[in-house]
Parts: structure tokens; sequence; C-alpha cells
């Protein structure tokens, strides 16, 4: 799956258009690597998403491409502190 759209099926952001935008301002990183919207994530991969002074750092735990619920969207990623 493509990283904006993981991003806004698993609500990390709210809209595909500013993980678009995240992704091209180059605060979008898979393992530590700069990737652009269209790079692939595999589960296991640890997202940062730098959001102004807020920095969000994930595991992908699973990947799912159809429409997920609100409560089922946050067990695809295992946020950090």
């Amino acid at each position: 799956m493509r990283v904006d759209k993981f991003l806004k099926v698993s609500r990390l952001i709210k809209r595909r258009t500013v993980a678009n935008e995240a992704c091209d301002k180059g605060r979008v990183a898979i393992n530590g690597k700069v990737v652009k919207a269209s790079a692939i994530v595999k589960v296991g991969d640890i997202l940062t998403i730098q959001l102004g002074e807020k920095a969000i750092k994930a595991e992908i735990l699973k990947i799912d491409e159809k429409h997920v619920t609100k409560d089922d969207a946050t067990s695809m990623y295992r946020q950090f502190d």
C-alpha cells in the first residue's frame, strides 16, 4: 500500500491530500528514510511523521486495503511515545 493511502486509512492523517503534501515536504520517513507519497509500506515498517513541533512515530502492524472503521484503524499501527 502507498504510504499516503496508509496514513489516510489508518487515520494518522485525516485526508490523503494532506498526507501527500506532508510526503512532498519531506516530513514522512519509513525506517529513517524520507520517502515520497508513492513509497510502499510493509508490516513491520517504522513510520515517522513530523507535523509542526509534534513528531509521530508508529510501527505498522497490519495493512488493510478496504475501508476501515474508526475502532479498527488504531489496530493498524502501534504508536511510540
